[in-house]
């Protein structure tokens, strides 16, 4: 979800390699070492892979990489795939972008790679529903995110309260905060953005079984007598996270996210309808909290809850490097067991790798057992093309609650880009 950008002395020297010797850097020298270039898009993350880096080189060391980390790296890939300047090693956020990408057949094909074995399935599927070329496996996931309700472990053990399993618990546990003079949520919406992890948590259910590709099939069709559409099947999703955003601390809709968090960390508020990317900051502030997270109870049944999780690195390569075999020596190396964790740690993340160990957060702890069970699923706002503006729509209904017209609007803008992209062939 949210980014941070880093913007140090390293990353301007990487951006300067990249625009400059991508593509064309990484020849042979003459000392019968390999460059290679790889290309990682999250600042937060410079340092781990310069460890990384180091302990590969160590271990091949006629093989030499050039991490190059910018601050925009879609727009940047954009361009370098358009000058035929693809780095050899890729890391991208598994996001919709990146599937449209991988669609185009950019990218390597992993389906005969051993590495691809390694990976947990449910992992692979959240990028095969964002996008693959017909036939292939354009990239591995790396380590995933987790997104749910974060909540405060030690409230909840002074007050005596129990994760819920169904929405009537977590209604009623709400309640029984609120009578007891406890906030419980702290949330915002100074930044349209955070409407955003609790749409996806709760409307994960509703995009079930095929949901946005009948959405695609439907095109110009879609709306209120559509056999899909927003209208039609997102009510409810509306209607819940207007509930719980109602249960939010006094003046929410003007807090910002960085508000929002140090008002959890201090204990201000029992839960948060964030994503794990959110106990970084909330650390920040607070080192010692103990925190959690526990999936929206939205199934009546328990044990059909899913917890929604995107992946937020994911590995590739360049289709034709004529690097190839340096490239698959360096990404069998970060998926390595040890190598995966130490990273994935580092980050509060979920390595991808089957049988590779979490850290020792509670956090991590308390989402295990979705991710063993294989009962995970992907962003839905992944989905929706970029040209409709999702998070506004969402944000502006949480401050006039006027649900009818967000998934008016949203069918309606769903139709506008189905008529910009229909094809000749699908008009006759």
């Amino acid at each position: 979800m949210r980014r941070r950008t880093i913007r140090t002395a390293a990353a301007v020297v990487g951006l300067t390699a990249l625009v400059i010797g991508a593509g064309g850097c990484a020849a042979n020298p003459g000392d019968g070492v390999t460059t290679i270039d790889f290309f990682q898009f999250k600042g937060e993350a410079l340092e781990d892979f310069t460890e990384i880096i180091a302990q590969f080189e160590a271990e091949n060391p006629d093989i030499r990489v050039v991490q190059n980390q910018v601050a925009d790296a879609e727009t940047l890939i954009r361009t370098l795939l358009v000058k035929n300047r693809t780095p050899d090693v890729i890391t991208l956020n598994g996001n919709g972008n990146f599937g449209k990408l991988a669609e185009a057949g950019v990218f390597y094909d992993f389906s005969d790679e051993p590495v691809l074995d390694t990976i947990n399935p449910g992992v692979q599927e959240i990028l095969e529903q964002l996008g693959n070329a017909p036939g292939e496996v354009n990239s591995l996931g790396y380590v995933n995110n987790a997104n749910g309700i974060i909540y405060n472990r030690a409230i909840f053990a002074e007050q005596g309260l129990e994760v819920p399993d169904t929405w009537d618990e977590l209604i009623a546990l709400c309640d029984t905060l609120v009578e007891r003079g406890i906030p419980p949520f702290a949330t915002s919406l100074a930044e349209n953005w955070t409407a955003m992890p609790s749409w996806n948590g709760i409307g994960a259910y509703a995009a079930q079984d095929g949901f946005f590709d009948a959405m695609r099939s439907a095109g110009e069709n879609v709306g209120p007598n559509a056999p899909v559409s927003f209208e039609q099947d997102f009510p409810e999703i509306m209607e819940r996270q207007a509930q719980l955003f109602s249960y939010s601390q006094e003046g929410y809709r003007g807090a910002s996210y960085d508000d929002s968090t140090a008002l959890f960390a201090r204990g201000g508020a029992a839960m948060m309808l964030q994503g794990i990317w959110a106990l970084s900051p909330v650390k920040a502030v607070n080192p010692d909290i103990d925190a959690a997270i526990f999936p929206y109870p939205v199934p009546e049944n328990p044990d059909d809850r899913m917890l929604v999780s995107g992946v937020d690195v994911t590995v590739t390569m360049a289709r034709d490097t004529p690097r190839k075999e340096e490239a698959l020596r360096f990404i069998e190396f970060l998926f390595r067991p040890d190598v995966i964790e130490q990273f994935a740690a580092s980050q509060t993340m979920v390595p991808s790798v089957i049988g590779a160990e979490l850290g020792d957060d509670p956090a991590l702890e308390s989402i295990a057992p979705y991710f063993d069970s294989g009962r995970i699923t992907g962003f839905i706002d992944h989905q929706v093309p970029t040209a409709i503006p999702l998070t506004g729509i969402v944000q502006q209904f949480l401050y006039d609650g006027d649900a009818d017209g967000a998934l008016r609007t949203l069918d309606n803008e769903w139709r506008k880009v189905a008529a910009r992209t229909i094809t000749p062939a699908e008009e006759d």
